[in-house]
């Protein structure tokens, strides 16, 4: 199936590996220009440079700051489609995270969120065209008191886009989200390993945590990238104001 995506201007956050890393490849794989964001997205970029012909940029910047994200709107200006997908909000409960480490967490997926949304949706508005993805989280629908960070952050994210999604199409512009589960990423294995050392006494049992997963495997990023690049394009037209779940149905798990 032709998406109808080559050329546009894609910008990705949080793009250097994990489920930002495989949605760039996909845009890539769709003749776009992708702009990787990261911290240090150089490396991630080359990999996909060596691999596809479609012109391929990257900006380090550190998205928990205001100012950085502002630069990284200014360098790219004109986008067609914005992933938000940076983020890093520490596993624990309610206890375990002091108000300093819970805000700081905030700044870069919650807060950044909101603020690049704000930024990229002016002139998405001004010229009625684009589309802003927001990679959340399932911990935002199914609510975990060991992530509480998380659980609210995503909670809240869910809520924002699909308010900002239902106002955003009546100037041309899409809005929508995409809740993953357990994906495998290097976070998955982190937070395994929180909830390992929590409850097993042995953080290196972690895959021990992940029994029970639906399909009897993790999500892969390619699946979430999929999704992403899709809903992006003009074929998913009339998707907007909504967050779609993947999680294997296990939501509904008894």
């Amino acid at each position: 199936m032709d998406l109808q995506l080559a050329g546009r201007r894609v910008v990705v956050t949080g793009a250097s590996k994990g489920i930002g890393f495989a949605i760039a490849e996909a845009f890539a794989a769709e003749g776009c220009e992708v702009l990787l964001c990261a911290r240090a997205p150089e490396a991630a970029a080359e990999r996909l440079r060596a691999q596809y012909q479609a012109p391929i940029q990257a900006l380090a910047a550190d998205l928990s700051r205001p100012e950085e994200r502002a630069r990284l709107h200014a360098a790219a200006r004109g986008a067609d489609i914005l992933v938000n997908n940076a983020g890093a909000i520490p596993s624990g409960g309610i206890a375990d995270i002091s108000m300093e480490r819970w805000a700081e967490a905030w700044q870069l997926k919650v807060f950044g969120y909101f603020h690049l949304t704000q930024l990229f949706l002016a002139e998405m508005r001004a010229r009625r065209s684009g589309v802003i993805v927001n990679v959340i989280g399932m911990a935002g629908r199914a609510w975990k008191p060991g992530y509480i960070a998380g659980t609210a952050g995503n909670a809240a994210l869910i809520a924002f886009t699909c308010a900002v999604g239902a106002e955003a199409q009546k100037d041309g512009v899409r809005v929508f989200g995409i809740n993953p589960a357990v994906t495998r990423t290097d976070r998955m294995e982190s937070q395994a390993r929180f909830r390992a050392a929590r409850t097993l006494g042995d953080a290196g049992r972690w895959r021990e945590t992940l029994t029970g997963l639906p399909f009897d495997r993790p999500i892969e990023p390619a699946e979430i990238a999929a999704m992403a690049v899709f809903g992006a394009s003009p074929r998913a037209g009339y998707l907007a104001g909504t967050v779609i779940d993947i999680d294997g149905g296990g939501q509904f798990k008894g």
